[in-house]
């Protein structure tokens, strides 16, 4: 998956922030260097000054060790929680946890971000980096999915506060992905089911698919089994309809040619009863 965007955008405004409000000219000097000082020690274990925190942890970025760099901008916070340092360290913090794929970490940072700094100008990438950190923790569709559902809330969120950023943009895109995720365990479970011979069961959560998400790439397949449930049951007529309304809207897909192959061969054709909740499921989308 595609790691945050704007990187070098938050990288540039921990920079300027920190060069304009500290008038530390050690820091400016540190940060586009090569080397912290000689005698920094671990974050755990010594008090420092917060320019050499920042120098100490932007050594750790150039070294990729992005877990080690998260925790010595944490020092920042622990140290001098008070300083204008803190907050930005925060968020250098939450962005350098995902960087290291400690999500949990990551988002426990954003969460503290926005929750101390709700007004800031930096708000929207907290929440971004939160939404995009639960988003890269979803699984297959065979496990849990309460990863998923939490990452559809937070990206939902990054596009309902923050319209026009790049975020929400961003987030818009993996909304559909996240959605089409979440479709296809309703269609993991029915297919389960279906294999089991409980046709009621499947129908319930290709029914799901059907109203919920047609949007998504799994509505054909969810036709298909749909007729071949109904079909199993003897509900012929709702068989034909959902073979139909799958001819309709996919006609070239191997979904249809399953459908009206199961049908045809057992001398029932595709049709649409307009009475049927598939139809009128369809018809509300269209």
């Amino acid at each position: 998956m595609l790691r945050p965007i704007l990187r070098p955008a938050l990288f540039i405004l921990v920079l300027g922030t920190s060069l304009g409000l500290s008038g530390c000219e050690t820091v400016g000097k540190w940060f586009g260097s090569t080397d912290a000082p000689a005698d920094a020690k671990d974050a755990e274990y010594v008090e420092r000054p917060i320019d050499q925190i920042y120098a100490d942890a932007w050594k750790k970025i150039r070294s990729d060790e992005w877990e080690d760099a998260a925790k010595q901008f944490d020092e920042v916070e622990r140290q001098h929680p008070y300083s204008v340092w803190a907050r930005r360290a925060m968020l250098m913090s939450a962005f350098c946890y995902y960087q290291a794929n400690k999500y949990q970490d990551a988002i426990q940072a954003a969460d503290a971000y926005i929750s101390l700094h709700p007004g800031s100008h930096e708000v929207a990438y907290a929440f971004y980096l939160k939404a995009i950190s639960l988003y890269e923790q979803i699984v297959d569709v065979g496990r849990d999915q309460t990863n998923t559902e939490a990452a559809l809330v937070a990206l939902q969120d990054v596009v309902q506060r923050f319209p026009d950023t790049e975020y929400a943009r961003d987030a818009t895109l993996k909304i559909d992905l996240t959605i089409d995720h979440i479709a296809g365990k309703e269609m993991a479970v029915g297919r389960y089911y279906l294999q089991r011979g409980d046709y009621v069961g499947a129908i319930n959560r290709f029914r799901i698919v059907v109203e919920q998400y047609q949007r998504t790439t799994q509505i054909a397949e969810a036709l298909e089994r749909l007729t071949e449930a109904y079909y199993a049951l003897g509900i012929y007529r709702e068989a034909k309809t959902a073979a139909a309304v799958l001819g309709a809207n996919y006609p070239g897909s191997v979904w249809y040619k399953d459908s009206y192959k199961l049908l045809t061969e057992h001398h029932l054709t595709p049709q649409e009863d307009k009475g049927s909740w598939i139809s009128k499921a369809f018809s509300k989308v269209l």
